[in-house]
């Protein structure tokens, strides 16, 4: 059997016949400039040709429900083994899907209690437990010898009524004495019992003595008491305090809570599942939050009636409700020109939630066909109509089950004292601690620890793994939603581990983003784990400690797009540290990336009070036109204080944005000395193969209007939108501009073909007649930027744009490249390269989150000198990062800590990088750390 795997004439997108050969079971990095191949080498073409050829071994029935994967461009592939791609773009966006549950560690959890679980009543917290008659003849049995017993079988508790008939029945059935309310009595005497009182009633079996002679008496007067209660039993402990044992013991058949008449049913995994509705809060339907009206969004206190006070009914096409309101005014007496802040309470009240008074005469004097129900009945009214009304509502912890998502029968289940909210809501971290302490669980019966045992072991082993790839601070009833690529690609590595596959080839792609340096070592180690499993683990990367750890490397390039696409280096780092590739330079700290960062901080945006997550009672002061680096390791709460506390307040203020979601009680000064804030993310720039970089730059607009002026088009009479392939006129008909068109296989993947009436070119033959400069439209949109940026240095509107996208190291994308197939880095760096071309104001805030995902050392040198030129314009510059490079050449650095979770939300240390360097010691900073070694290594 081959050692390694063999790759002949690769040829897709840009790849140039690549002949290479790779170790199999090795841990393996692909890296290189951004676009130069890497990721078509190591997913378009060995995963998609693994995944391939394991799907065509199934049968064509099991082949229908699988996604179809298309037969990537290469003459063969030797040696190749079953593959699993690990990718970013794996992140869940349903509201039910929790890191317990796409790890599968919940499904563990559920079993676990459902098996050895103790139920509680959740109104009194009183176990409840259930027991056979032979069970209960044991407990009773069992109690300490010469215990003297009252036995008594309850049948009313807190009832109204006088029962007579009851009584009498127990008197036929000979019963001799009776508890009632609490105090005993013969049933021969007379009884009365007032109706309208709450009365408890237990009639007494037998007065007997633990010993070995009573036993058999015991065990009938048991069987008798709990036929007589239909399954309930209750024993009363004479001498409990000689005994020093309980005087009151309640034994039942059935599940159920005597005490508060609630019976429960047994538990299943279901039981525990907030998809089900078995164990689904039912306020919530198991999502743990609940939408409600937002107040703040609803009335401007500031404001009086007549001006606006209440937004939901003023303005545009709201003119009926806003005369009910003014009328209802006018009839209670109610002022509509003072503020609304400075009204009565009883008013406030009238106005949000209606009046008892009748107002009929008035409504007939305004003509008005309702009553006034009150604002909030009213808004709610409207949102049921109106789509826009959203934007008055605001998420809410669900109040039944406090976000836990469960039952409140099912959140009363413990195990070692702890309920599955419990552990579901603490850090990774502590549920790794707690699950590790066999000690927590000593106290279950020898039957109980036999069953946990093996569902225990599947739940140490898959919460040490998320633990151990640098996930101890997030939890595990934690959002899908809210987790980043990063943390997803690290939740899926820990859950192949805890699978135990051996001989497959793992692709991840750059599991390092999101990792602050001090995690990069433990996610090294989690790989090597995979890989000594007998795994060949390829990794797409661009970071120097993975590169460096790793066992092969090959480095493809010599640039980016069609000036890539060729091994430039494959083997050892020894062998790569005397190669001379651009990767190798910059490994080897032969090439640095170094820039001037000593601008003053003189002005400041002081954020106080921030109370978000993690961050409790934080104060910050953020330095203007400068380059500043926010850090901190993952989880620290630097997203929390800048993009969910800063950027909000920023967008309404500055950018007069609606529908932005604040956090309470902040307070922002500085933001006047800024004219807008920009911020840049790594959503996509479009979901449809007609968006690309040259619509969404603006650049289509210019070039269409370049061709709708040339000589031809005019003597044509071609206007603009001649030159559109979104629009009828001179786009192909039969692929509608798309230039390829989609055809269904039955067992095969879809196939997209070239259209054979434009031959991908999107337009029909009377527009491609037109040309520029020797070129067609379709030429041009299939130029790099690049080579547009060449081809057009002379139209001044469009070089100035292509330049910016050159700038941000997007030289090699085409201009009509399908949006779907660029990468969030990229994306990021395209909506960078469009507010760079737009005319600079100066004072604009910018914010980034990562802007280095993605990026070749090379590329973080153009991006860290657009950065600084954009600071050098009189802008302020603000990015959320961990790569070294960038903090080590900001103006100044934030950094939060000082670790994830529960355990940051604070600044551990700030100052420029240098100062962060020097006083890591007394700070504590881990940032700081890293920053002296890589400081003092460059000098």
């Amino acid at each position: 059997m081959s050692d390694t795997i063999k790759i002949f004439n690769a040829k897709e997108n840009n790849l140039k016949n690549i002949n290479l050969e790779i170790p199999k079971n090795k841990l393996i990095v692909f890296t290189g400039l951004s676009g130069s191949g890497k990721s078509t080498l190591a997913f378009d073409t060995l995963y998609a040709e693994g995944q391939r050829r394991y799907i065509e071994s199934l049968s064509s029935y099991a082949r229908q429900f699988l996604d179809k994967v298309g037969k990537p461009d290469v003459e063969r592939i030797e040696g190749l083994t079953p593959a699993i791609a690990i990718d970013q773009k794996t992140t869940s966006k349903n509201p039910r899907s929790t890191v317990g549950t796409i790890t599968e560690v919940y499904d563990y959890f559920r079993l676990l209690y459902a098996r050895i679980g103790k139920q509680h009543c959740h109104q009194c917290n009183k176990p409840i437990s259930q027991m056979s008659v032979t069970d209960i003849i044991n407990q009773v049995l069992s109690l300490p010898n010469e215990s003297k017993l009252l036995i008594l079988s309850p049948l009313i508790n807190r009832k109204k009524g006088s029962f007579s008939d009851l009584l009498e029945s127990l008197r036929t059935k000979g019963y001799v004495r009776a508890m009632i309310d609490g105090v005993m009595v013969r049933l021969d005497e007379d009884i009365e019992l007032s109706k309208t009182q709450m009365h408890t009633i237990k009639v007494v079996i037998d007065r007997v003595t633990v010993n070995e002679a009573n036993k058999d008496r015991i065990a009938q007067d048991v069987e008798k008491g709990l036929k007589e209660s239909f399954g309930e039993l209750e024993i009363e402990i004479i001498n409990h305090e000689e005994l020093n044992i309980e005087k009151h013991i309640h034994y039942s058949e059935h599940m159920a809570c005597f005490d508060c008449k609630i019976s429960f049913e047994p538990l299943e995994p279901l039981s525990f599942s907030f998809n089900s509705p078995k164990g689904a809060c039912s306020s919530c339907d198991g999502l743990g939050i609940r939408y409600t009206l937002d107040m703040k969004k609803i009335i401007n206190e500031d404001l009086d009636i007549e001006n606006g006070a209440i937004k939901i009914i003023y303005g545009f096409n709201k003119g009926y409700y806003f005369k009910m309101l003014m009328a209802f005014c006018e009839s209670a007496g109610i002022s509509v020109k003072i503020p609304f802040n400075e009204l009565e309470e009883h008013q406030k009240k009238a106005i949000l939630h209606g009046s008892v008074d009748d107002f009929s005469f008035f409504w007939k004097k305004h003509k008005l066909t309702r009553k006034w129900e009150g604002i909030v009945k009213l808004a709610y009214d409207m949102i049921k109509d109106e789509k826009e009304m959203a934007e008055y509502m605001t998420e809410k912890k669900c109040d039944s089950c406090n976000g836990n998502r469960l039952k409140p029968a099912s959140s009363s289940v413990y195990v070692a004292n702890r309920t599955i909210s419990d552990i579901l809501n603490i850090p990774i971290e502590d549920a790794h601690k707690f699950f590790q302490d066999d000690k927590n669980f000593d106290y279950l019966s020898a039957q109980n620890k036999m069953i946990a045992a093996p569902i225990l072991k599947e739940i140490k082993e898959r919460v040490f793994f998320l633990y151990d790839v640098g996930l101890g601070y997030i939890t595990l009833g934690r959002d899908a939603r809210t987790i980043s690529g990063g943390e997803a690609q690290r939740i899926r590595v820990a859950s192949q581990i805890g699978s135990g596959l051996t001989g497959v080839m793992y692709v991840l792609d750059e599991p390092s983003i999101g990792l602050h340096e001090r995690d990069t070592s433990k996610l090294i180690k989690t790989l090597r784990a995979l890989q000594e499993k007998g795994n060949t683990v390829i990794v797409v990367e661009h970071d120097k400690e993975t590169i460096m750890a790793s066992d092969f490397i090959v480095d493809i390039g010599p640039n980016a797009g069609k000036f890539g696409g060729e091994v430039v280096f494959a083997g050892t780092l020894d062998k790569m540290k005397k190669a001379k590739t651009l990767t190798a330079l910059y490994v080897t700290d032969k090439k640095k990336i170094e820039y001037v960062h000593n601008r003053p901080q003189k002005d400041f945006i002081e954020i106080k009070n921030v109370n978000i997550n993690n961050i409790k009672n934080l104060d910050v002061k953020i330095p203007l036109r400068n380059l500043v680096s926010i850090t901190g390791v993952s989880g620290s709460g630097k997203s929390s204080l800048i993009l969910q506390t800063l950027l909000p307040v920023a967008q309404e203020l500055l950018n007069r944005a609606r529908k932005v979601k604040k956090v309470d009680g902040v307070e922002i000064d500085g933001l006047d000395k800024l004219d807008k804030v920009i911020y840049l993310d790594q959503s996509p720039i479009g979901r449809t193969p007609r968006s690309n970089p040259a619509t969404y730059t603006g650049l289509m607009d210019d070039i269409r209007d370049l061709f709708s002026k040339t000589k031809e088009a005019s003597l044509r009479g071609y206007k603009i939108g001649r030159f559109s392939f979104n629009v009828k006129g001179g786009r192909c008909e039969k692929c509608q501009g798309e230039g390829e068109i989609k055809i269904e296989m039955h067992f095969l993947p879809d196939i997209m073909v070239k259209c054979d009436a434009c031959h991908g070119n999107r337009y029909n033959t009377q527009t491609l007649e037109i040309l520029y400069k020797g070129k067609n439209i379709s030429d041009v949109l299939n130029m790099s930027v690049d080579e547009a940026l060449e081809f057009f240095a002379k139209v001044p509107k469009l070089h100035a744009k292509l330049k910016t996208l050159s700038d941000v190291g997007l030289g090699y994308i085409t201009l009509g490249q399908n949006a779907i197939t660029l990468s969030g880095g990229e994306a990021q760096r395209i909506k960078l390269s469009k507010e760079l071309s737009k005319k600079d104001t100066g004072n604009t805030l910018y914010i980034l989150d990562e802007p280095t995902t993605g990026l070749h050392f090379a590329d973080v040198d153009r991006l860290t000198k657009v950065l600084h030129h954009l600071v050098e314009l009189g802008n302020s510059v603000l990015v959320i990062e961990h790569n070294l490079d960038v903090v080590k050449n900001s103006d100044f650095v934030i950094d939060i800590g000082p670790e994830g979770g529960n355990k940051g939300g604070k600044v551990v240390d700030m100052g420029t990088p240098e100062f962060l360097a020097q006083n890591h010691k007394n700070s504590g900073s881990y940032t700081g750390y890293y920053l002296d070694k890589e400081i003092n290594k460059a000098e």
